[in-house]
């Protein structure tokens, strides 16, 4: 079964389409969570950036700065939160990968980015089983 945003991309279902070049596809998300809520997606299915190659995550990360910057120069925000999950577990619920682009103000009342649980390890015991040799 294709996925909902390959079906997207094809125009098989509708969407309030913001941007489209050549290897990337924006529009508004439909949670109706926050205005201006945008998904940004390689037209090339990948699952999440483990199997996204290089040139596309960079294609990505160019639209999500145009984007970003029309939102501040052109739509009256003043921020962006830029939010990305990576498996079920990270809590990714559609399986093609896309960046969330959240238009933020002063004023807007929300809080988004996540409240974490304190480490249960030292600074130390992570630092040497994540540092990359």
């Amino acid at each position: 079964m294709e996925c909902l945003f390959c079906k997207i991309i094809k125009g098989e279902i509708p969407s309030y389409k913001i941007y489209e070049d050549e290897f990337t596809y924006a529009f508004l998300d439909i949670s109706n969570d926050c205005n201006g809520h945008i998904l940004v997606i390689p037209k090339k299915h990948y699952e999440n950036i483990f199997d996204c190659d290089v040139e596309t995550l960079n294609k990505i990360f160019i639209t999500v700065q145009k984007i970003s910057n029309h939102l501040i120069d052109n739509c009256g925000f003043k921020g962006v939160n830029i939010i990305n999950a990576n498996g079920s577990c990270a809590e990714q619920t559609v399986f093609h990968f896309h960046v969330h682009i959240l238009p933020r103000n002063d004023e807007d009342g929300e809080k988004v980015f996540p409240i974490l649980k304190k480490n249960t390890l030292s600074m130390e015991e992570i630092y040497n089983r994540l540092k990359i040799n």
